[in-house]
Order: C-alpha cells, then sequence, then structure tokens
C-alpha cells in the first residue's frame, strides 16, 4: 500500500468526518483519478516530437499515455481534424497515490521559486488543477534525456461535494498550498 494512501486511510478520513461532521466515513472526499495531460502543439511540424513526448510522460507516469487528436481544423495554425497535438495519461488506484506522493514530496519542491500552489485553481466541484512548467521537476527525468523543456497540466479529480471540502482533503494530504 502506497505511504500517502495509508495516511489518507489512517490520519486525513478521521479529520474529515470530525470537521465536517459527516455521519459515515464512506461520505468523506476522496481522489477519484488523476489526469496528466501535455500539449505538443510542435507535432504538427514535426511528427517526431511526438514520440518524445510520449516517452518523457511513459517515465513520468508509469504507463503508456493516450495520444490525444485535435477535434477541428484551424487553418491558421496549419492544424487539421484528427492530427495528434498531445499526450494525456489517466491515473487511478495505486499509481495514482503513487505518483501524487512523487508529486508532493519530490516534484513540487524543485520548482525554482516555489512558494506555494493557489488555493483558487478549483473548478467548483472539487476538482483541482495545477500546471507544471517543466518537465525535469520530475526524477524519473534526466536533463540529458529531453530534447526540449515542455509543461503538463496535472488535474486532480475528488469526489468532493464543495471545494472547501476537497481543499481541506488535499492540505490534510500534504499539497503545499500558500496562505493567502
Amino acid at each position: 500500500m502506497s505511504r500517502l494512501l495509508e495516511k489518507y486511510k489512517t490520519e486525513v478520513v478521521p479529520a474529515l468526518v470530525s470537521q465536517f461532521g459527516y455521519s459515515t466515513v464512506m461520505l468523506a472526499p476522496r481522489l477519484i483519478k488523476i489526469t496528466v495531460n501535455m500539449g505538443v502543439g510542435e507535432a504538427v511540424a514535426n511528427p517526431k516530437v511526438l514520440e518524445f513526448a510520449v516517452n518523457d510522460m511513459t517515465r513520468i507516469v508509469g504507463q503508456k499515455p493516450q495520444i490525444t487528436k485535435a477535434k477541428r481544423s484551424i487553418s491558421t495554425y496549419k492544424l487539421r481534424e484528427g492530427m495528434p497535438i498531445g499526450v494525456m495519461a489517466t491515473l487511478r488506484r495505486e499509481r495514482m497515490w503513487n505518483f501524487l506522493d512523487r508529486l508532493i514530496a519530490v516534484a513540487l519542491p524543485q520548482v525554482r521559486d516555489f512558494r506555494g500552489l493557489s488555493p483558487r485553481a478549483f473548478d467548483g466541484r472539487g476538482n483541482y488543477s495545477l500546471g507544471v512548467r517543466e518537465q525535469i521537476i520530475f526524477p524519473e527525468i534526466g536533463y540529458d534525456d529531453i530534447d526540449k523543456i515542455r509543461g503538463m497540466n496535472i488535474t486532480l479529480h475528488s469526489s468532493a461535494r464543495t471545494d472547501e471540502e476537497a481543499l481541506a482533503m488535499l492540505r490534510l494530504l500534504g499539497m503545499p498550498f500558500r496562505q493567502n
């Protein structure tokens, strides 16, 4: 069992039940999935770039990502419907907890001038999104192994009904939010 999952079950759930007054532990919010998305717009001109993005994403998340394709044509960008423009991976269960643990403990402290995550990036339904500017903050990626620095979007999907519940859960899990 993952270290973070064990912390969630032993510390976070009881704290949430007492803080929000749930009648049962099953009402406490939990993480459902984590979605990691990397946009590779330059793949339109050079398809080889997509292979590098797939390799980087595979090392970071521990599973092969799905290639996302353009939904519509945009002539300004020389983009046609169905062209590959990014990679994404959906993490659940053990891989999700391991990725979140590495994100909190290893990757986020590697960010230059890091002052904490914004507590305002919730969507109103308890899901949290954050952007990472460079993939080299993850220990699986060596600086010599990459062709170009790329950013990625990470979305944490939870069963929380409100942003306040999700924020409390993520804070108890150890997410480094800044104080407003």
